[in-house]
């Protein structure tokens, strides 16, 4: 007789999990389509031209969720410091011969299949590595200081050439993906509020520094003072939002496509959905990345694993962050990051790697509730025996700590 198979987080988490994946993805390839099929005939001839592009890719992003679900993602640990490091070479290759748009240089050419960015695997690596990183330091292979020391150094490098492409939007999602994945693994509440000054402080001079960085903040503080220049995408996605209203004016007949907002189909495509298909169907966006960070921080609180528990919260922390500041950015809630939805505007690389964090969360789902085995065997080996008080206490601060997982049980138990 076949032992059922349980999943952290139970069955429910992981169906949601897909669901809102799935969701998000097909509601974003039909909106790509309507916010894109005018600037696509008129440039390339074929009103379907990213639709394709972009269909293409959700067939990728579904080969690399089901890739990334049956690989186990314990193996990631032995791969966390290559991975980062390959991540490195890949941002200062980039920095050096990538291929310029906009002003900036974060793309590698792929010819048919677009443009890859290497920024979105940097996010990838260092919130695998910070969770590999604390889980050392739960084993008692790392002191606090040591732990922390890595993570500046290895992150902050990391962050330093993603800014120089120049984009703050990443470098500042990078920063808090990190910063969660430190307080679900319960770093002392003090070393984040020096870290979040620290990265405030230094936010602010990135700003000052860059003319354009400062016209954005102005702009966002009063987009109105200057909407046809500094103000006009955050004034364009207002008049969109106040132009649909509760209900939108119909699927397709979106009026800012007109070459009115730019990147409609990719950073401000909530503002097309907002335009055509009113307030509900951009509620409609919002619970569906709710029902996402539910699921994923669902699955992470049933992970026995303690890098597995860090794992799954930091993948779905860093999908929802990137969410957020789009959200936030297209509202006119905070200034333009540059950042794209998730799963829904129109982008290879960030269908490609959400996908991934998608796959390797359902990983940690099936894998992720099995008690470690030197826990089963009730042994009290250096990494689950003997805690001291002040190992007891980082227990305690732990935030995915998780009923009878890790050194817990083994305590519990000896």
């Amino acid at each position: 007789m076949s032992r059922r198979i349980q999943y952290a987080g139970g069955v429910g988490a992981r169906y949601l999990l897909l669901g809102a994946t799935v969701f998000l993805a097909l509601v974003g390839l039909v909106m790509i389509y309507s916010a894109a099929s005018v600037s696509d005939y008129v440039h390339y001839g074929d009103s379907a031209h990213h639709l394709k592009r972009q269909l293409l890719w959700i067939v990728i992003g579904a080969l690399a969720i089901v890739v990334g679900s049956r690989f186990d993602y314990r193996r990631l640990k032995r791969f966390a410091v290559p991975f980062w490091a390959g991540a490195v070479g890949l941002l200062v290759f980039v920095n050096a011969l990538g291929v310029v748009r906009g002003g900036a240089r974060r793309w590698i050419s792929l010819g048919p299949l677009g443009q890859f960015q290497p920024s979105e695997l940097a996010k990838l690596a260092c919130v695998v590595l910070t969770a590999y990183l604390i889980s050392e330091w739960y084993r008692r292979k790392l002191t606090e200081p040591q732990l922390l020391g890595r993570v500046s150094i290895m992150v902050g490098a990391v962050a330093a050439l993603v800014l120089l492409q120049p984009d703050l939007g990443t470098t500042i999602a990078i920063a808090l993906s990190v910063a969660l994945v430190l307080v679900l693994g319960g770093v002392a509440t003090r070393h984040m509020g020096l870290a979040f000054a620290i990265m405030t402080a230094l936010t602010a001079v990135a700003i000052k520094v860059e003319p354009y960085r400062l016209e954005r903040f102005t702009a966002f503080m009063n987009p109105w003072a200057d909407p046809q220049r500094a103000g006009y995408q955050t004034v364009q996605a207002m008049l969109a939002f106040g132009t649909g209203g509760v209900n939108g004016i119909g699927l397709g007949l979106s009026r800012q496509k007109f070459f009115y907002l730019p990147e409609a189909h990719t950073d401000f495509i909530l503002a097309i959905i907002g335009e055509e298909v009113g307030l509900l169907g951009t509620l409609a966006i919002v619970c569906a990345f709710v029902v996402f960070a539910y699921a994923g921080f669902r699955i992470a609180l049933g992970t026995r694993d303690k890098f597995g528990r860090l794992l799954a919260g930091g993948l779905t922390g860093m999908v929802a962050i990137q969410a957020v500041m789009n959200m936030a950015a297209v509202t006119g809630l905070m200034p333009v990051t540059g950042k794209p939805l998730p799963l829904v505007s129109f982008g290879g690389s960030s269908m490609l790697f959400t996908a991934a964090c998608v796959g390797l969360i359902l990983s940690v789902s099936s894998r992720g509730s099995v008690v470690p085995r030197v826990v089963r065997a009730g042994s009290e080996s250096k990494e689950t025996g003997g805690a001291t008080r002040s190992e007891r206490r980082r227990d305690s601060r732990s935030y995915l700590s998780g009923a009878g997982g890790g050194r817990g049980v083994a305590r519990r138990r000896a």
